[in-house]
């Protein structure tokens, strides 16, 4: 029982440290490329439309950075 709660916090922390080095991940819907890419009737690829998700640019805000940056909202609201 120790023990895979000691892997739980760590995974956890390895989460934080991830979200606070890099807070941006690539998106998961264009894979990092900004669109969907078709291609022409010449078989050459070319890009159709932005992603809805990342707005055309390929990276989202990870969820742990996001649910930091909401904490540090609420506090920095809660303490003025």
């Amino acid at each position: 029982m120790a023990l895979a709660s000691l892997a739980a916090l760590l995974t956890l922390a390895g989460y934080a440290l991830l979200c606070a080095l890099s807070p941006f991940g690539t998106c998961r819907k264009c894979r990092g490329l900004g669109g969907r890419v078709i291609l022409d009737r010449k078989k050459r690829p070319k890009r159709a439309e932005p992603c809805r998700r990342c707005k055309g640019h390929g990276k989202r805000l990870r969820i742990g950075r996001r649910l930091t940056n909401h904490s540090r909202v609420i506090h920095r609201d809660g303490t003025r």
